[in-house]
């Protein structure tokens, strides 16, 4: 008997680096189509600065007429907020049950990211936990540059796990650790997998990877040998952080991983047609609204 695994698709993540705009009727149909295939988490949009990520400005917009349309029940909905101001237009859409937030190992990266240094993201974080808690939502945190930043801040495996405790102990019940910019090697993910996954039995743990085409393997079968058996992905690999400095390293390609992890033994719901359907919208929006830009500036995210 297969194993479950969870699969997030990431929308947000591979579109937002895009810069032609995505009209939002097409968003609606994508999002739709993945429902359809089976995904029962959707990371969907983000409620930051649209000067910051002008692709994720309709994010309120495309979520109501889901509702609309009665596409929305069963589904967990995740938007990504950098800030209290975010978290406010977020729960003000009660059909969107999870707020992502991502919290960075590099103090450079989470000043551009979130606009906001280490120091004074801690109470920011305070505050998310209390009013998710208070709004009856779900808090996700993505602990970024996890596995290596190339901005020259202090990073090592110890001081991964010191920061994931750290969370944990804030309240946070649910921790992806994101290899932000696709610089992870099998090894440290198991290493690291292995310790953070220590700490947060009873919790939701997860993994946000990136990967050149064709390299996610070793790294996904590291996770799961650590137990991991949630994982966010992108259809055709699509996406990366435009705040990294890197050259958007893609997502792991939803539609393959789905393949590596039912010959690993694991079963994500995904219907194999519709699935393909969806992956054949994403292609399509792509190949529309053209490649994710290169090369982005600092973050107004907080602004």
């Amino acid at each position: 008997m297969h194993q479950p695994a969870t699969l997030v698709e990431c929308p947000r993540d591979a579109f937002q680096g895009i810069r032609a705009l995505i009209p939002a009727a097409r968003k609606v149909a994508h999002l739709e189509a993945l429902v359809a295939a089976g995904f029962r988490a959707i990371d969907f949009g983000s409620f930051v600065s649209p000067k910051a990520v002008p692709q994720m400005a309709d994010s309120e917009e495309v979520f109501v007429e889901l509702e609309k349309r009665g596409k929305t029940a069963g589904v967990e909905w995740i938007g990504i907020v950098a800030n209290e101001r975010g978290l406010e237009r977020l729960l003000a859409l009660p059909g969107v049950t999870t707020a992502g937030f991502p919290f960075s190992c590099s103090d450079t990266f989470q000043r551009r990211n979130t606009g906001a240094s280490i120091e004074a993201t801690w109470a920011r974080l305070d505050t998310l936990v209390k009013e998710t808690r208070r709004a009856g939502r779900r808090l996700k945190v993505y602990l970024s540059m996890a596995f290596g930043n190339p901005f020259g801040d202090p990073w090592s495996p110890p001081l991964v796990v010191e920061f994931a405790q750290k969370l944990i102990d804030r309240g946070v019940e649910i921790l992806l650790l994101a290899d932000t910019v696709g610089t992870a090697r099998a090894e440290t993910v198991r290493e690291l997998c292995d310790a953070v996954g220590a700490q947060t039995r009873g919790l939701t743990f997860g993994v946000h990877l990136h990967a050149r085409r064709g390299d996610f393997a070793p790294k996904v079968d590291a996770a799961l040998a650590a137990g991991c058996r949630l994982f966010d992905a992108a259809l055709g690999g699509v996406g990366g952080c435009p705040f990294a400095g890197d050259d958007l390293t893609g997502n792991l390609p939803t539609e393959e991983l789905a393949a590596h992890l039912k010959g690993r033994g694991f079963e994500t719901g995904l219907e194999p047609s519709r699935l393909a359907a969806a992956a054949r919208s994403a292609a399509a929006i792509l190949a529309e609204f053209g490649a994710p830009q290169e090369g982005v500036p600092s973050s107004e995210a907080a602004k």
